[in-house]
């Protein structure tokens, strides 16, 4: 087993090793406003109910928009539209219909008014599940309500934010699956 020589780094850089959650794309809608902004920062809670939480910065269009809807969907875009997720984090939907500027082709959720996206491989439709971290932290605690997923391909090459305008794509998949008890897989 390899050892690491550890040296002093900047504390507020450490998000740079902790983010390993791919990059996302929440959509959001309320009274025939609509908007989708780049995420980096979140995390899965709880399997049964699938819940799922996000830090939205009050500034953000998407933070007004996902507080009074309380619905959103995260899109699950891959490597391919990575330069998209770029373009759709550095704009405002306050001033901009991201969706028509980006080319980005939506498909009505099933049980939630934000759109999915198209151009992403899995779409998971969110209602707010505990809303009570919004006002002192700006989390939101979302239950997945319903999912939409591409069949192939069957792992996608997603994108992990690195900081400093880095990103990571994951890559193959390794198994060790025979390893796992039957109750923690």
């Amino acid at each position: 087993m390899k050892r690491y020589r550890q040296h002093p780094f900047p504390i507020e850089d450490v998000r740079r090793f902790l983010e390993p959650g791919p990059v996302v794309l929440v959509s959001t809608a309320w009274r025939g406003q609509r908007d989708v902004m780049t995420l980096g920062w979140h995390m899965v809670m709880g399997f049964a109910p699938s819940l799922w939480a996000c830090y939205l910065w009050n500034e953000n269009h998407s933070f007004a928009l996902a507080r009074r809807s309380r619905e959103c969907v995260i899109n699950l875009p891959t490597a391919d539209i990575v330069d998209t997720v770029v373009r759709i984090g550095n704009s405002t939907g306050a001033q901009i219909d991201k969706f028509d500027a980006f080319g980005l082709t939506t498909t009505p959720g099933t049980v939630v008014a934000a759109p999915r996206i198209r151009e992403c491989w899995a779409s998971f439709e969110c209602r707010l599940y505990d809303g009570s971290q919004i006002n002192k932290h700006n989390l939101f605690i979302w239950e997945v309500v319903r999912a939409h997923v591409a069949r192939t391909p069957k792992t996608p090459r997603t994108v992990h934010y690195r900081g400093d305008g880095r990103f990571m794509v994951s890559g193959p998949d390794i198994s060790r699956k025979r390893m796992f008890l039957p109750e923690m897989l």
